[in-house]
């Protein structure tokens, strides 16, 4: 991680840490040139700690992401190295807080159809957090919930059959405290939502999109699954006004690895 230890670098990837971004976006954050930024990405793109895709909405744009479990494990090994204390350690056991369905914050993602990747994580976080973020998710253009959506899910211990797709319209009047677009199209008609909720976004391309036969579907459907997990696992969410991480126990993101445990 020595790399990330550049200030300019490490300001790049604790922006990348919220929400994915192209150049310009990074550029107008940070404050500095196009050229520089540029190269710093370049550099953190050697190490794998950062990632680039193109954009679906415009090819001619792309997309940086954070690599979260790539940067998960330098940092486990980083510690490890400095004092064995320092290695992570899962926790034997959680203990819920009673919270009250005020205090739960409200999280939204969305997608084109809300037929594969919204739907996934909003049943990802739902079993996940217990109980503790009310999650929904709705599309720009509903189609009917994909079936190698939800045999993904099931491959990870998470029901999603019978889940109906919604339109963002319909909850256009009600108030999130974070909104995630999942896909870059729709990230460019997403409307504003009352209140001051966070916008977030996660390049996330269609499982669609990355097969041509439908012999083919199935495996797409499975690496969003687990692109969607490392996402879910390593982000932070609001809880009351505190900040504070969720963290997934015993849970690799591929399947039959999830055993049901929530977030602590």
């Amino acid at each position: 991680m020595r790399l990330a230890g550049h200030p300019l670098r490490w300001r790049l990837l604790s922006e990348l840490g919220r929400s994915d971004r192209q150049v310009r976006e990074l550029c107008a954050l940070v404050g500095r040139p196009q050229s520089l930024v540029s190269y710093h990405l370049g550099r953190l793109r050697s190490e794998r700690l950062v990632s680039m895709r193109r954009s679906s909405a415009d090819r001619r744009d792309a997309y940086y992401s954070l690599d979260l479990p790539r940067c998960g494990e330098l940092l486990a090994a980083g510690g490890g190295d400095l004092h064995p204390g320092l290695r992570p350690a899962l926790a034997s056991s959680s203990r819920r807080e009673q919270r009250t369905s005020e205090a739960r914050p409200r999280l939204l993602f969305l997608c084109t159809g809300n037929s594969a990747r919204s739907q996934m994580a909003e049943a990802l976080v739902q079993h996940l957090a217990g109980g503790a973020i009310e999650v929904f998710s709705a599309g720009s253009h509903p189609k009917p919930l994909h079936r190698n959506a939800v045999r993904a899910m099931r491959a990870r211990d998470v029901d999603i059959a019978g889940r109906g797709s919604k339109h963002l319209d319909e909850l256009a009047q009600q108030r999130f405290d974070h909104v995630v677009t999942l896909c870059d199209r729709v990230r460019e008609v997403c409307p504003e939502f009352p209140g001051r909720g966070e916008r977030i976004h996660w390049s996330v391309p269609t499982p669609r999109a990355r097969a041509t036969r439908t012999a083919q579907t199935y495996p797409a459907f499975e690496r969003t699954a687990t692109e969607l997990v490392d996402a879910a696992a390593h982000r932070r969410w609001r809880l009351r006004a505190v900040e504070r991480p969720l963290r997934v126990l015993a849970w690799t993101g591929r399947p039959r690895a999830f055993r049901g445990r929530p977030f602590s």
